[in-house]
């Protein structure tokens, strides 16, 4: 199996998708958006998903889309809950470097207004902090290396992506 994709991971509003674009002109890779596949493959928004299954019913969902994204070459923004679904993250490690892109957790509040117009999963009662507290754990878990997006242009982060997979 080949590990030449780079996918990126990290809360939303990090950069991820942004990031991805500009990596993948890059690179000279394609590029793919997890949350615009699970959506087309849905026939839904995220936000509908979330209403319709519930946050783990649409972890499923994510879970059972990222194991199945088989490409090379590849530049994959996924979302921000993507790390709970332990076998697409196995599988993401098997055919890729894994990037968590890290921003603090007022950094991310600054950048993301509604969160459940952006699709984000927050159980009843949960919070932000909260939801950075128990995600940040598992993107560490999951990177084979950190960027510290807190002072850096969309530019710098691509560069030191580029450096560590090239």
């Amino acid at each position: 199996m080949n590990k030449d994709n780079v996918i990126l991971i990290g809360m939303p509003g990090a950069g991820k998708s942004t990031v991805g674009v500009v990596l993948a002109k890059k690179l000279g890779y394609a590029f793919v958006d997890s949350d615009l596949v699970i959506q087309s493959r849905e026939g839904r928004l995220l936000h509908e998903i979330i209403s319709e299954r519930g946050v783990e019913g649409f972890w499923t969902v994510e879970e059972n889309v990222n194991a199945s994204i088989d490409e090379h070459r590849t530049v994959i923004a996924t979302g921000g809950s993507a790390v709970y679904g332990g076998r697409a993250m196995e599988h993401f490690k098997q055919t890729g470097v894994v990037v968590y892109l890290k921003l603090s957790c007022d950094a991310i509040a600054e950048r993301l207004g509604d969160l459940n117009e952006r699709g984000v999963t927050l159980r009843e009662g949960q919070g932000l902090n909260e939801l950075y507290a128990e995600r940040v754990p598992l993107y560490e878990k999951y990177a084979d290396f950190i960027v510290d997006c807190e002072e850096l242009s969309i530019r710098e982060i691509v560069e030191q992506i580029s450096i560590k997979v090239i």
